[in-house]
Order: C-alpha cells, then structure tokens, then sequence
C-alpha cells in the first residue's frame, strides 16, 4: 500500500494520491464498448451471438426459471444455503418496500390550484448481475427485488456464464425467489448493448440500465446514454471501493479482513485505509499477508493491494476531510467516537459504522442494495434505492379561480421574457 502523511500533501497532490487507478478509463477500452455497440444495432441478436461466443466461450441462452429448474437448482443447494438467500431476499424486500413512496400531499399555494406528486414504475430495468469470475448472485437480489417491489412490469437480467456454460444453482433459485421468468446467460459489454439497443429477442430495450461490472461494463453503461436518446441508468458503478477510517480503538484483524473483502473482487478494485493512529498499520500488513495466505483469489486481491493507498492522519476532522474527497462506494468507521465522525461525513455509497457492521453484511443479507457508485460518483449518485425503479411527475390542476389568481403573473413573466404566446396561453385562461 503506498502510504502518506495527510498534513505533508498539498491539495494537488492530495487529488493525485486519492486518484483512482488509471486504466479504469482506458481509450481501448471505450473504442471497444463503441465497435460492441456498433455491430449490435446493425445486425442485432446475431451480433450479440458472435460477440458472446468470442468473449463468454458459449452462446446467449435465455434461461426459464421453470418449476422443474429451480427445483433441481434447489436440491443441489443444502438447507443452509436456500435458508441464507432467503433470508437476503427477506430482509432487501422489506427494506425497500418501507421506502415505497406514496402519492405526495395535495398542495395549494393558492385557492383553486392543487399540485401533487405522483410515482409510476419505469416500464423496462435492464438488470446487470457479474458473473464472470464470481457468480455474485447477490447482485441479482440487490437489483430484481427491489424492481419487483417498485412494480417494474419487465425485468430483464443477464449474467455471464460460467466456464462450462452453466449457471450456478444459487443463480437459479435466486432469480425463482426474486420472482423472475427467467435469466439470459450472456454477460460483458456485449450484455450492456443488447439490453440497451433491444437487441435480445422478445425483449424490450430497456429504459434504465441497473448493476455493477467491471470496466467493460462501466463503460458500456456510460455511453449507452451518450448514444441512445432517453436510457438512464442507475450509477457509474464499476469494480469495487472500500475505504476503512480507523483510530487506536480500531482491530487490526477485522481491518485486513474488510480491505480484502473488496480487494478480491478485481484487479482494479481499489481499498484505502484512512487511520489516526500510525502504530495500526504495521499490524494492518501483517495481518493483510496473514490473511492472504488463506484467500484462493489471493492473486487477484494482491493486484489489487498495488492500487491499494495508506493515509495518515492527525484528527477526524481531517479523516473526513479524505473520505469526502475520495467519495468512496463503501466507507467503514472503526472509531470510537462515530458520532463525531458520521456527522462530518458529505460522500460514501454506503457507511458501516462500528466494530460490528461488517461491510459483507451490507453485500448481502443487510438490506439495502449492495449497488452503489464508484469512482467518486458518491459525491452526487445515490446507491440503488426504491426510487431508483421509478419516476414522477406533478399533476397540477386549476379551477377557473385559481387561474384568475396565478393567470396575471405567468402571463407577465413570460412577457417579460420576451414569450408572447406562452403569456396569451394564460389569459385565454380568463376568457372560458
């Protein structure tokens, strides 16, 4: 981990040492996402074919989750793992239906008119669950229950296959108990533009893109609402981040763990510790190599330790200070004083405060969606949340006094803005 003195770094080196590594945003690999989506909306499902043949080794398949299916992904799971992505499945569901918004009040600023906010779920959520290395099936939770919560009639949700085609179990049962149809088995960029561009068959185009991925996906992601009018997504959300904030109460051991629960995930997965108290982080290494030792992705995980940074510094404030300028995706607290700390906190995904709040448990079972922003987004993008599967509007309504209150007004606005038909549009109101 490089490691620096907070208080020795002025603010263009500060910028520089909380950088994110560099070939996150690569040219080639935006020429690459730019040919993917090229050749998709030209000759659509048999590019799609071609693309996932040559990067997944195996054809897009859409899967049915039928009764038979999920049954024998089932029994090849023991009770333990069914009653764990159960309870997952449980505890996202309630989250995010105790956020489910209601209509707004009926507000009237004057008498006769009455403004009021209304929700509706988007049509199509293009559903993204990595599975390329890991078959993180907990991102299907953390993306199809909500979207079934929020009532988005299409969910399409794809997922890399394995090496010899398949899906794991866990993929199946999951996808049966977030009440999905089915899965495509078909990942990478290629995934990203079929959803985008309607390109899978019998599929609508998707309105919103939902999901993490690593930089292919990213950035497919990205430019998908560069170049197709009116697609949103969720959040840039590319590999993973964690950084861990840590004072001379903090353990060691629980701090290794957490930096290498993320640092596994991807090369270019990021981790940064943040700690007051300098004698930590001798510690901190020793045990980061202890534990690595254990790790089968070992490998992966020290690639990501060279992107990995080390801060030292002299008070919470100026702890907060770093975590508010890097915007981390996740931010773990391992302070005494959390309630010094959290309220100086302006930009994280998504904060595990104290010994005990594992960021695992936030990855899959806690509640709120494990999809968050990365690469700094956290300053101004939520994570995946309820709202996220939703759009608004205001119905506004007038009666004829309420527009002979208002009618003077915008009609002398827009006058003033040189907009005549916009001010006749208001005093025709004073006619009928």
């Amino acid at each position: 981990m490089k490691t620096f003195i907070w208080n020795d770094l002025s603010a263009s080196e500060r910028r520089t040492a909380l950088s994110r590594p560099e070939n996150r945003r690569d040219a080639r690999v935006l020429e690459t996402v730019k040919t993917i989506f090229d050749d998709v909306e030209a000759r659509g499902f048999a590019a799609v074919t071609d693309w996932a043949t040559r990067l997944d080794g195996h054809s897009p398949v859409r899967v049915e989750l039928t009764r038979g299916l999920v049954d024998e992904a089932r029994a090849n799971l023991s009770a333990e793992d069914i009653e764990a992505m159960e309870l997952a499945v449980e505890h996202v569901r309630a989250f995010h239906a105790a956020e489910l918004p209601s209509a707004g009040p009926v507000i009237a600023p004057s008498q006769g008119l009455s403004l009021q906010r209304v929700y509706r779920p988007i049509s199509t959520a293009g559903l993204y669950v990595p599975g390329g290395t890991a078959p993180l099936f907990s991102t299907l939770i953390m993306t199809a229950v909500p979207a079934l919560v929020a009532g988005v009639p299409n969910r399409v949700c794809v997922t890399p296959p394995a090496k010899d085609g398949s899906l794991h179990p866990m993929m199946i049962a999951a996808g049966a108990a977030a009440g999905l149809e089915a899965v495509w088995r078909v990942g990478g960029a290629h995934a990203i533009a079929a959803m985008a561009l309607g390109a899978l068959r019998d599929v609508p185009a998707a309105d919103k893109l939902f999901g993490p991925g690593n930089k292919y996906v990213a950035e497919a992601k990205r430019y998908a609402t560069e170049r197709i009018s009116g697609i949103a997504i969720d959040m840039p959300a590319g590999p993973s981040e964690l950084m861990v904030i840590a004072d001379a109460s903090a353990n060691a051991k629980l701090i290794a763990a957490d930096l290498l629960s993320q640092a596994e995930h991807d090369a270019d997965a990021q981790v940064v510790l943040v700690t007051l108290e300098a004698n930590l982080i001798a510690d901190v290494a020793a045990e980061l190599e202890a534990q690595l030792a254990t790790l089968p992705r070992a490998a992966i995980a020290r690639a990501s330790l060279e992107q990995a940074r080390l801060f030292v510094v002299d008070s919470l404030e100026a702890a907060a200070e770093v975590a508010n300028l890097y915007g981390p995706e996740h931010l773990a607290l391992q302070v005494a004083d959390l309630d010094a700390l959290i309220p100086q906190l302006t930009a994280a995904g998504t904060v595990f405060a104290g010994t005990y709040a594992a960021e695992t448990f936030g990855d899959y079972a806690a509640g709120p969606s494990h999809v968050l922003p990365t690469d700094g987004a956290a300053r101004a993008w939520d994570g995946i949340t309820i709202r996220s599967f939703l759009t608004s509007f205001v119905v506004q309504r007038a009666t004829k006094q309420g527009a002979a209150t208002i009618a003077p007004a915008a009609a002398r606005l827009a006058r003033l803005e040189g907009l005549e038909a916009h001010a006749l549009a208001a005093d025709f109101r004073l006619e009928v």
